[in-house]
């Protein structure tokens, strides 16, 4: 069972057709792990589950050993950070990137009436400066980059504190230096033993940061493996996988893999 995140046969069935057939994933804290698979495979809906926004038809998931179904959702969302592309989408583009960052610890997208302690100026602004962007606290969210923007939103997720970090495919359009630096920082990230728990959700094992440590590797729905990074992200898993045969090869804690 695990201590952070507990999924116990979640299946999630829309329209007759089962999107997620009976998971189970329990993950424990001080872990880092990545969740590998190709389109449609239920990566996406695993992650609704986990972050609380989803219940499974069937099946139960605890977040810090907290029941979906059993606890307010309000209460709950804050344990979770959530950095993706639809997050980043619903972000006025005229917020500070300050702002992007600070609104998050009262669940907002953009600033309105709220009231903030000097306490969370000093944490937004710190949290920029760790992920290398605090010299940008004052542009605007719609002039940053797409590399500035993933680390103003890792930043934004970070700022409630949460039990639970989840970057939902957060290389996603970036060019090979903006990805270089996104793998370094988020390699920062899991090495940091204050890091909350991280998931990272991906295609591309070559955007698995060093230091992560598990991978859960689904299949149509269903998990085809889990456990141990080096012992899961395999030739022989990737291939079952992706249906191709592949070559999957690891040097200096990077992950490569190749058509073979």
């Amino acid at each position: 069972m695990g201590d952070v995140l507990d999924v116990r046969e979640a299946t999630v069935r829309r329209d007759g057709r089962a999107i997620l057939d009976s998971v189970d994933w329990s993950v424990d804290d001080g872990q880092r792990w990545v969740v590998l698979g190709p389109n449609g495979a239920g990566k996406t809906t695993l992650i609704q589950l986990v972050s609380g926004r989803m219940h499974p038809t069937s099946g139960s998931v605890a977040i810090v050993g907290e029941r979906l179904g059993r606890v307010n959702l309000e209460d709950l969302r804050p344990l979770v950070g959530t950095m993706s592309a639809a997050v980043d989408a619903r972000i006025p583009g005229d917020q500070r990137a300050v702002d992007v960052v600070r609104t998050a610890a009262y669940g907002h997208l953009a600033t309105w009436r709220e009231v903030y302690d000097p306490q969370d100026d000093r944490r937004a602004r710190a949290l920029l400066a760790g992920l290398g962007v605090g010299s940008l606290e004052t542009r605007l969210f719609s002039t940053l980059s797409s590399g500035e923007k993933k680390r103003v939103g890792i930043a934004r997720a970070l700022m409630p504190n949460p039990e639970v970090l989840i970057l939902d495919e957060p290389a996603s359009g970036l060019d090979l230096g903006g990805r270089e630096n996104l793998v370094e920082t988020l390699s920062q990230l899991a090495f940091d033993q204050f890091s909350p728990v991280i998931v990272l959700v991906t295609h591309h094992v070559e955007e698995i940061p060093p230091g992560f440590t598990h991978a859960l590797l689904l299949k149509d729905g269903a998990v085809y493996a889990s456990g141990q990074i080096g012992e899961t992200v395999t030739s022989a898993n990737l291939s079952a996988v992706f249906g191709l045969n592949l070559a999957v090869s690891r040097e200096d804690g990077r992950f490569s893999a190749r058509k073979v």
